[in-house]
C-alpha cells in the first residue's frame, strides 16, 4: 500500500452562490461550462465540463469572506483570456498576468466574489 493517495487534479468544488442563474451564466460564458445535473430540492445545480465540476448552491445571503482564498483552473488557450474577459466585461485583477515559477496566471472574480485563478501551466509548471 502506498504511503499517500495520488491526487492528480481538482475534481470539483461545492460553492454557495448568491444567484444561481447569474453564476451559471458567468461560468458558461467564460468557460463553456454546461449544466450536468439539476437538484431543485436543494436549490442547486452541478455545472462543468469533462474535467471540472462546480456544485452551486443558491444562498442569497452568502459571503465569500473567510472561506476559499481562490481556486484555479488551468487554461489551455491562455493567450485568449484577456480578450475574452474584455468581451464579457470581466475585470482582470492585479493589473494583469502574474508570473509564478514557469507559468503566468490571471485572476478574475465571479459574481459572488470568489476569486478564480486562470493559469497557463498546472502548478506553475513545477
Amino acid at each position: 500500500m502506498s504511503k499517500f493517495l495520488n491526487a492528480t487534479s481538482l475534481d470539483h468544488v461545492n460553492m454557495k452562490v448568491k444567484n444561481l442563474e447569474e453564476s451559471i451564466q458567468f461560468y458558461h460564458k467564460l468557460f463553456g461550462f454546461e449544466i450536468k445535473k439539476e437538484q431543485p430540492e436543494q436549490k442547486s445545480k452541478i455545472i462543468g465540463n469533462n474535467s471540472i465540476k462546480l456544485c452551486l448552491y443558491e444562498e442569497p445571503e452568502m459571503s465569500p469572506e473567510g472561506g476559499i482564498a481562490h481556486f484555479g483552473f488551468n487554461i489551455e488557450n491562455f493567450d485568449e483570456i484577456t480578450k475574452k474577459c474584455k468581451l464579457l466585461g470581466v475585470e482582470i485583477l492585479y493589473g494583469g498576468p502574474i508570473k509564478f515559477e514557469k507559468s503566468r496566471s490571471i485572476y478574475v472574480r465571479d459574481p459572488n466574489g470568489y476569486e478564480v485563478e486562470l493559469s497557463e501551466f498546472r502548478g506553475g509548471g513545477l
